[in-house]
């Protein structure tokens, strides 16, 4: 990655397009999208199904690769990068949490925060160390000897944090990070990814709840493919 500084665009957009070929028919699932996320934002992206979020979620965490226009992370185009280096970017700078939690099941919560750092041939003693902190971050350092099964929704979706937390990402990238919650522990779940931004990180979160997105400080809406609204939490609100 380019050494910027902080003044530079995390992500940059420009004229962004994604299109599928579906049999006989193109659908122009991402449209000419022209945006910024910067560093410490935390930004809520919103719309309808098949509006294009998920498709620009995909795009921003290096997940998909654009049909036309420009995509940067850092400054460095990416859009033109191969599969492997697509891989490493995530690996280093990306953190994903998802609204299924996705840990194993008969694992420990430390176990299943250290597998990013197995899969990045980190020794077995500095796993441990950087999971039990990413575990601290999140506020169950006393919970690292658990299963999921013996943790509340509230606390396997902690874990996952701490798991996407654990590489320390340039970002953080929440698919409907609250969606299999209920009201007072999706409210504990924004007030960390608060705190976490409040640190400096960067959180990008997909939502289709008001309520969640009114935390974020900026809100894009997507509609048919294009970016609709880019509005500040004020506006939102």
């Amino acid at each position: 990655m380019s050494n910027l500084t902080n003044a530079s665009p995390l992500i940059e957009c420009s004229g962004l397009g994604r299109d599928y070929i579906m049999g006989n028919n193109t659908i122009h699932a991402l449209c000419e999208v022209d945006t910024q996320i910067h560093h410490g934002e935390l930004v809520a992206i919103m719309g309808p199904s098949g509006s294009g979020k998920s498709t620009f979620m995909n795009m921003v965490g290096v997940l998909d690769t654009p049909t036309y226009g420009s995509l940067k992370f850092e400054g460095e185009e990416i859009s033109t990068l191969n599969d492997d280096a697509h891989a490493a970017l995530r690996n280093a700078s990306i953190g994903f949490v998802f609204q299924q939690f996705m840990l194993m099941a008969r694992t420990s919560a430390v176990d299943n925060v250290r597998l990013p750092l197995m899969y990045a041939g980190v020794d077995r003693k500095q796993q441990n160390e950087l999971a039990m902190q990413a575990l601290d971050r999140v506020g169950l350092a006393d919970r690292s000897d658990h299963t999921p099964a013996q943790l509340s929704g509230g606390q396997q979706q902690r874990v996952a944090i701490a798991r996407a937390l654990v590489n320390h990402p340039r970002m953080l990238l929440a698919d409907e990070p609250t969606g299999a919650l209920d009201s007072v522990t999706s409210e504990e779940i924004m007030a960390l990814f608060k705190h976490l931004n409040d640190e400096g990180m960067t959180v990008v979160l997909v939502t289709h709840e008001e309520d969640i997105a009114a935390h974020a400080k900026r809100v894009l809406r997507f509609r048919d493919g294009y970016l609709v609204s880019d509005s500040s939490q004020a506006q939102a609100a």
